[in-house]
């Protein structure tokens, strides 16, 4: 086979593979969600064979073995699907909390989850989690930051141990008026602000909404794999995306809103029945990323109400930051994964570009989940800057 057709070939992978992650990431996960009917399909189906083949319309120990495969499938699929998929790692992610903890009520009746770890006089760094899982995607973060930072992470409201708005809003300003009641709970030293996806985003939001709090009590942002204008626009496939978002996607996450339940069951099965692997690890990562890596993104993503998920979806699409980033005083550290297609580091690159103070460091090979797939490499990163431009 000459270079040439090794080329095309490979070429042709990576443009399916990409075609299959815009189905799968947000706001694709609608899409996923229409996909996990198979979940439920599969299950129904299993059921009523067994159930046919106990009353004698159906004869056969095929049958029999046929519909307690379905159902078995339906529920632990992924035990047979995850080993195939991906190694086993050294240090697997876990579920990890801290046990300092600090609950704080807003007004829209929304509590906040606030967790703390590492030394108390240390420099402290907020760690604001992306749309979709909760802060215990920080685990390495937390891990090999805290022997040095005063570590703090939050829930966004409606994910995690967060209480949901009674307002239903999920706005990104809404968001950053959270970050802000975090930050007045850090201390009396200047915070280091990192934000993850959405959570960068909430991090350039709060900047605009709250000027003040630079430099003197906010040192510097560090802001990873994230926009500065609604998400749609700074995906793969995104003049697609733009023209199918108000007579599609929009009426869709209404609708997902209303079928949150529904939604929600689906979605579990496919975690179950190793669906949901095939979504996390297309959307999130680039193939290095261990077993238990892909396992715990994908229970994250389980836990997500799709609901509380598709109302958030709708808050982004009204965020644009973009003559914010000119005004932003203070050092900033942009970050991306080179092959991050559900926020293109092109978008880092133009938010560089707009600072006054910042510089531009990729993660390779990295994803938009390259804080977990390469966490010591991101760590590291996280680490030079913070030694620079903390302010104590």
């Amino acid at each position: 086979m000459t270079f040439y057709h090794v080329m095309n070939l490979e070429d042709n992978k990576q443009n399916i593979q990409r075609f299959l992650a815009m189905l799968f990431m947000p706001p694709g996960f609608l899409l996923v969600w229409l996909l996990q009917l198979i979940s439920p399909g599969v299950l129904g189906g299993g059921l009523y064979i067994l159930y046919e083949w106990y009353e004698g319309e159906l004869t056969g120990i095929g049958y029999l073995v046929g519909g307690l495969v379905m159902v078995l499938w339906t529920f632990g699929g992924r035990f047979i699907s995850l080993p195939l998929l991906r190694r086993r790692g050294v240090d697997e992610p876990k579920l990890m909390r801290s046990k300092t903890v600090k609950r704080l009520p807003r007004d829209d009746g929304s509590v906040l989850q606030v967790e703390f770890y590492g030394p108390e006089d240390a420099q402290p760094i907020i760690l604001s989690h992306g749309w979709g899982p909760n802060s215990t995607v920080w685990y390495y973060a937390k891990k090999q930051l805290s022997d040095r930072f005063r570590v703090i992470v939050w829930d966004l409201p409606g994910l995690g141990k967060s209480a949901r708005p009674k307002n239903n809003d999920y706005s990104i300003e809404k968001y950053a008026r959270d970050l802000q009641a975090v930050i007045d709970i850090a201390g009396n030293k200047p915070v280091i602000l990192l934000g993850h996806s959405m959570g960068g985003m909430i991090n350039l939001t709060f900047c605009r909404l709250f000027p003040e709090y630079l430099t003197s009590r906010v040192a510097s942002l560090i802001l990873v794999d994230t926009t500065y204008t609604n998400p749609l626009k700074t995906c793969i496939f995104n003049r697609l995306l733009r023209k199918l978002q108000k007579p599609l996607l929009e009426p869709l996450l209404y609708l997902s809103v209303v079928l949150s339940p529904l939604l929600w069951l689906m979605t579990w099965l496919s975690y179950l029945n190793g669906l949901l692997y095939i979504s996390v690890e297309l959307s999130g990562f680039t193939g290095t990323e261990t077993r238990g890596q892909l396992d715990f993104s994908a229970l994250l993503s389980a836990f997500a109400s799709p609901g509380v998920l598709a109302r958030g979806t709708l808050g982004m699409f009204h965020y644009d930051e973009t003559r914010t980033l000119e005004t932003i005083n203070i050092p900033v550290l942009v970050v991306s994964g080179v092959a991050d297609i559900a926020t293109l580091p092109q978008a880092s690159d133009r938010i560089n570009a707009e600072l006054p103070d910042s510089q531009r460091v990729s993660i390779k090979p990295g994803g938009h989940m390259a804080l977990m797939e390469q966490n010591q490499q991101f760590s590291e990163v996280v680490r030079e800057f913070c030694a620079v431009h903390s302010l104590i």
